[in-house]
């Protein structure tokens, strides 16, 4: 059910403040003129009629809700069967990709309230490097140090997304770039909510990675580049996936068939000299102090 104060729609029962009345074809799950004006306190009930609309108002009351609890001012204006919204607080409808008529959403509690709430500042540590670079292990050792410090951290695994949310994907360079931009959007939505992101993945194309930078605030996204030769990490090959490349029983693998595009501009260099990966998480850990991350 949509109630609308002060305005009398079909089948509306509503106090005599305003009289006005129309009867044009129904759009949508309520029924207005083509276009409409006014200043209205609108809550939105449990019912929805498809057909039609119900409300009962009386004094400035909605089934317990008063004006101050769900107030707005907007000029409503049809447009391919929707309502489109201007005026304070409210954007037009838009296209982004495939999605038409949609319209994003504001929230009084935002980043700045989030942030204080955890003091901490939300961002995206993006870990990249070969399979069998340490990423996962540098990842979780980050994650260990933020934990003790009473900072919240999540970690988006390159294996454990492919899990659930892009298990429907495989490792052409398509789908490859799907996977990362996924995962940049997942990761944005983290740090928008104040929680500092880890993402490790192989990642190998740079034009994909940098997609994800561009994707966020300035400074927000923190490229790592766990700098291990071929090599190495083919010496440590801890899943038997280098072996398999090797025989022919994978295509595609990075550094075999497929290229890994080195980072020209990371933020964090993380070198194989010999240092655990509690020491390696110690210096992302000294740089999101050195950038105030680590506080409201």
């Amino acid at each position: 059910m949509v109630a609308i104060g002060g305005i009398s729609l079909p089948r509306f029962v509503a106090p005599s403040l305003h009289r006005q009345s129309f009867s044009p074809p129904a759009i949508g799950f309520a029924r207005f003129q083509n276009r409409i004006s006014f200043r209205s306190t609108v809550a939105l009930l449990d019912e929805v009629e498809k057909t039609g609309s119900r409300a009962a108002i009386v004094n400035r009351k909605v089934d317990g809700l008063v004006k101050s609890d769900c107030e707005t001012d907007f000029d409503a204006t049809l447009s391919n069967g929707h309502a489109r919204n201007s005026g304070k607080n409210l954007g037009v409808l838009s296209t982004v990709g495939n999605s038409t008529n949609i319209k994003w959403h504001e929230c009084s509690v935002g980043k700045i309230e989030r942030q204080s709430l955890l003091e901490q500042k939300g961002c995206v540590i993006w870990i990249t490097g070969l399979s069998g670079s340490g990423k996962s292990c540098v990842a979780c050792a980050l994650n260990q140090i933020l934990y003790k410090m009473g900072k919240l951290a999540y970690i988006l695994d390159g294996d454990n997304v492919r899990h659930g949310l892009n298990r429907d994907l495989g490792f052409k360079a398509e789908d490859r770039a799907e996977n990362i931009r996924r995962i940049g959007e997942v990761a944005k939505l983290f740090a928008d909510a104040g929680v500092i992101c880890i993402a490790s993945l192989i990642s190998p194309y740079r034009r994909d990675r940098d997609a994800c930078r561009a994707i966020l605030p300035d400074g927000y996204f923190i490229e790592v580049f766990m700098d291990v030769s071929l090599e190495v990490c083919e010496a440590r090959d801890a899943k038997g996936l280098y072996k398999l490349a090797r025989a022919g029983k994978i295509k595609g693998f990075t550094g075999i068939d497929d290229p890994y595009e080195v980072p020209l501009n990371c933020e964090i260099v993380l070198k194989n000299n010999g240092g655990s990966p509690c020491e390696m998480a110690e210096k992302v850990t000294s740089y999101l102090e050195q950038k105030g991350f680590l506080q409201a």
